[in-house]
C-alpha cells in the first residue's frame, strides 16, 4: 500500500482496506497516515454508487476495521470520512432492506446500533469530517465520534419519522445529550434537515467551514485537529476520554470519584515521567505510549 503523510492525505486510494468483495472500489478504505500524520488514521466510505449507503457488507466491514483500531496501540486518533464527493452518509441502504424478511431487518439494525456504539467506544479521539449529506444512520454515525467537524455546504438530519420509525443506531440518545433535549426533539419530530451553519450554531458540530474546490474542506480540518492531538501523551489521552464519558452519564460526585481513579492510571505511566521531563528540559516530550 502507497503511504506517507500529506501525500496519503491527498490520494484518497491510498493504503489498506478491509472487506471480501471484490469490487471495483473498495467499501471501506482503512489508511494508516505517515510522516507528521504518523498515528492518525483515516477510515473512507467509498459506495459511491450507494450514496454510502449502510449496507450489511459495509456495516460488517466497519465492525472489523473498528475492532482491529480499538487494540492498535500506535493508533491515536481516528477520522471518519467520505470518498465520494458531496455526502457523507445517506443513512441505512432502504434499497437493500426492502428484500430483507422483517427478522433481517431487527437483526441488521442491531448489528449496526452494535457497530456504531464500537464506534463510539475507541479508546482514542475520534473526528467525523462532513463534507456532504448526512441523514439518518449517516448522522448517527457522525454523533458517535468525539468531534464532528462540517463544511457550510453540508446537509444533516434524523429523517427517520418521514418513513414512520425513529433514529435505531443512537439517534434517539447521542442527539439530546449533544444538542439538548428540547431542540432533539424538534429536530426528530420534524425530521428537519439543517446545514453545515445551523449545526454549528446549535451546537451539532463543533467547526463549520467552507467548502474547498476539492470538496474535502471537512476532512481537512479534521487533519488539522487531529495533528493538534498527536503530541500530547498517548495513554492519557485514553484515559481522559474514558473520564469524560463515563463521567458524563453520573452525577458530579460519582463523576469526580472516576476522574480521580482515573488520575491515578496515568501516575505511573512512562508518559507522565518523560512528560514531566520535556517539560523541566524545555523541549517537546518523545512519547511512546504503553
Amino acid at each position: 500500500p502507497v503511504r506517507g503523510g500529506a501525500a496519503a492525505a491527498a490520494l484518497p486510494s491510498a493504503g489498506r482496506s478491509y472487506g471480501s468483495q471484490a469490487k471495483e472500489e473498495e467499501e471501506l478504505r482503512v489508511r494508516y497516515l505517515d510522516d507528521e500524520h504518523k498515528g492518525i488514521v483515516v477510515l473512507g466510505l467509498n459506495r459511491s454508487h450507494a450514496k454510502n449507503a449502510l449496507s450489511k457488507n459495509l456495516v460488517k466491514m466497519m465492525s472489523k476495521a473498528v475492532d482491529a483500531l480499538k487494540s492498535d496501540k500506535k493508533v491515536r486518533t481516528v477520522i471518519f470520512r467520505s470518498e465520494v464527493p458531496g455526502i457523507f452518509c445517506a443513512g441505512a441502504d432502504l434499497k437493500e432492506r426492502a428484500k430483507m424478511h422483517s427478522s433481517e431487518v431487527s437483526s441488521f439494525v442491531s448489528r449496526a446500533r452494535a457497530t456504531i456504539n464500537e464506534l463510539a467506544n475507541l479508546p482514542v479521539p475520534t473526528i467525523a469530517a462532513i463534507d456532504g449529506t448526512a441523514l439518518g444512520g449517516g448522522l448517527e454515525l457522525a454523533l458517535a465520534c468525539d468531534i464532528r467537524v462540517a463544511a457550510s455546504s453540508a446537509k444533516m438530519g434524523l429523517v427517520e419519522t418521514k418513513l414512520a420509525i425513529i433514529p435505531g443506531a443512537g439517534g434517539t440518545q447521542r442527539l439530546p445529550r449533544t444538542i439538548g433535549v428540547s431542540l432533539a426533539k424538534e429536530l426528530i419530530f420534524s425530521a428537519r434537515i439543517v446545514d453545515g451553519e445551523e449545526a454549528k450554531s446549535i451546537g451539532l458540530i463543533s467547526h463549520v467551514v467552507e467548502q474547498n474546490e476539492a470538496g474535502d474542506a471537512a476532512y481537512r480540518r479534521a487533519l488539522a485537529l487531529a495533528r493538534e492531538f498527536l503530541p500530547q501523551g498517548p495513554v492519557a489521552m485514553r484515559v481522559a476520554k474514558l473520564a469524560i464519558n463515563q463521567g458524563m452519564e453520573v452525577d458530579l460526585v460519582t463523576g469526580l470519584a472516576i476522574e480521580e481513579a482515573c488520575y491515578a492510571q496515568t501516575i505511573p505511566t512512562k508518559d507522565r515521567i518523560e512528560g514531566l521531563l520535556a517539560f523541566k528540559e524545555k523541549r517537546p516530550p518523545r512519547y511512546k505510549g504503553e
